[in-house]
């Protein structure tokens, strides 16, 4: 009698269903011994190697990959088998029957025997090669998939057509604060707050009426008001007994959001000063210059930039120049309002859009940002403080000025007229 045979039956049938998931899951699952001996791989992991199941278990790494230039792998495998830790990297694979490389999101966990002594490891390999190419051009990224095994740090769950959970691990228990027999046999709005068991109930609601397994991000907001993001994983199953399933696995992508966010962030920021940055500026200028336009609306902009900076620089070095720059900024973002821009648009060059704006409110405001500038003092290796004086140039849209190189130009030639007039002051007419 085989050893699927001895189980229960409902024991068996979620075994079966574990192992067609592990097959359809789109990542390589395995499992070594301490010598490095497959002891067990999914179906993804034969389709790499172009091998059947017989050819692979019991053989180690070097029939399959280019272990010269894959070194990471067994690396990887010594640090996990070696220290007892988790272990979750990106691995980089070159396959010996292709000569292909490879880049894996790689989770590797040391498996132990009852006496608690490491016998092994299994590991979950991601195909990221697609995905870090679109990181490399900045597109989004989303997915970083660590599912299935009880020991890899993942949320499991079994759901039926009713939304009755028939299965959570002990991961996803704790994620609603129950036990995991509180949870199983309970619908999912007698588990979570409504709005949230509706919010996941989508994704769920898209598999049944598909047929199809669905992907995407989802959030969670737990009793603490904290919120977490899941990249999740939903595969439709029918079982024995005709009933509706889905088995879905959801792995907490929460960092890589804050971190997309933080990209987000930098990207539109001027990294010294802190302020918006030309890009963003531009974008945002255009798109308020359509809004007034629409609304027949007037907006004014500022430009500004500080006299005599190359002098600065070459006596007191790009080290108070810097310092300049950030003084300056924090001196102008209090007095600019919430719907204003402020941004560095260039190396000493600011700027400041003023939706709504007359051009006689825009010249105060201009001689506001002049004044607090002159009240700076910025301190240098000399010892005598370095004070700052900005000349400013303001026009408003108007029939010359309909469109941003417009307005920018007009604004630009009344800057360098406050120059040429004497600097440390503003202009806001040719």
């Amino acid at each position: 009698m085989s050893d699927d045979a001895a189980l229960p039956t409902a024991l068996l049938h979620e075994l079966q269903a574990l192992r067609s998931v592990l097959d359809i899951t789109g990542a390589y699952i395995f499992c070594k011994d301490l010598q490095g001996r497959y002891t067990y791989v999914n179906q993804p992991v034969l389709d790499l190697f172009g091998r059947s199941r017989e050819q692979v278990l019991g053989h180690e790494d070097g029939e399959f990959f280019d272990l010269e230039r894959s070194n990471q792998l067994r690396e990887h495998d010594q640090q996990v088998l070696q220290t007892g830790q988790l272990l979750e990297q990106e691995e980089l694979n070159y396959v010996r029957e292709t000569g292909e490389q490879r880049i894996y999101w790689t989770v590797k966990k040391p498996v132990r025997d009852a006496q608690g002594q490491i016998i092994g490891l299994c590991g979950i390999s991601t195909d990221i090669t697609e995905r870090k190419r679109i990181e490399a051009e900045m597109a989004e990224q989303h997915q970083l998939l660590q599912t299935v095994l009880a020991h890899v740090d993942a949320h499991i769950y079994m759901k039926d057509d009713q939304r009755r959970f028939r299965y959570v691990n002990a991961k996803t228990a704790a994620l609603f604060e129950r036990q995991a027999d509180d949870v199983i046999g309970r619908r999912d709005i007698e588990v979570l707050k409504p709005e949230v068991a509706d919010a996941l109930w989508a994704m769920d609601r898209q598999v049944f009426e598909s047929g199809q397994a669905q992907s995407g991000e989802e959030t969670l907001i737990d009793t603490h008001g904290r919120t977490s993001h899941y990249w999740t994983v939903k595969v439709p199953l029918k079982t024995e007994a005709g009933h509706q399933v889905l088995i879905g696995f959801s792995s907490d992508i929460t960092e890589l959001i804050q971190q997309r966010e933080q990209l987000r962030q930098q990207s539109v920021t001027d990294s010294l000063t802190g302020l918006a940055n030309r890009r963003h500026f531009v974008a945002t200028a255009e798109a308020e210059l359509s809004r007034t336009q629409r609304h027949q609306r007037r907006i004014s902009l500022v430009l500004l930039d500080i006299d005599q900076f190359k002098a600065i620089n070459d006596r007191h070095g790009h080290t108070v120049g810097d310092e300049a720059l950030r003084a300056l900024a924090e001196a102008l973002r209090p007095l600019v309002r919430r719907e204003d821009l402020l941004a560095r648009v260039g190396g000493e060059e600011f700027a400041v859009l003023l939706p709504d704006t007359a051009l006689a409110d825009a010249a105060l405001k201009a001689e506001q940002l002049r004044a607090a500038v002159q009240a700076l003092r910025v301190p240098t290796p000399q010892g005598a403080p370095l004070q700052l004086s900005i000349s400013l140039g303001v026009a408003q849209t108007g029939p010359s000025c309909e469109a941003l190189t417009g307005l920018y130009a007009a604004a630009d030639r009344r800057l360098y007229r406050a120059k040429h007039l004497g600097r440390n002051q503003v202009c806001a007419a040719d």
